[in-house]
């Protein structure tokens, strides 16, 4: 078998590979296979020809893979309830330190029944809270500026 038919093949199989993969990095050396192919045409030495193909392969990696990787960029946008972590909003649900009792918060647009973490007195309706977290479909808050106990609704 001559040379430009070895370089042929494995071009043909880096090829085949690439479309059962999704990385963008087995086409390169099916391209530099290709290019081998053609310079195994005037160039006879197989020590040569696959230093070609390793030097091209590395060339063709190194410059466009920082391409590939900014045009497959993706940014982590959180989407679901835990985007709301960290956020802050209102009690509209008095929310006493006791276990089991439940309040309810205001954050952004949506009402949450909310739990405190970690606090010993009572949370009143208009105080500004943090999450802390999501306990099944609870928020874990802590207060951030506690409502007057004189303004306290009973």
């Amino acid at each position: 078998m001559l040379p430009w038919q070895v370089w042929l093949i494995v071009a043909g199989i880096c090829f085949i590979v690439e479309i059962a993969t999704v990385g963008f990095l087995i086409f390169w050396f099916g391209v530099a296979a290709l290019i081998t192919c053609l310079l195994s045409l005037f160039i006879h030495n197989v020590i040569v020809q696959t230093v070609i193909f390793i030097v091209l392969s590395v060339a063709l990696i190194g410059l466009t893979r920082p391409f590939a990787n900014k045009m497959n960029k993706k940014d982590n946008v959180v989407t679901n309830s835990n985007a709301i972590i960290g956020k802050e909003g209102i009690v509209t649900k008095q929310i006493n330190s006791h276990p089991g009792d439940v309040g309810q918060v205001k954050v952004g647009s949506d009402t949450w029944s909310a739990i405190v973490n970690d606090y010993n007195d009572i949370i009143p309706i208009g105080s500004t809270i943090r999450v802390l977290g999501i306990d099944g479909v609870k928020l874990i808050i802590e207060p951030i500026n506690i409502k007057p106990k004189s303004q306290i609704i009973n």
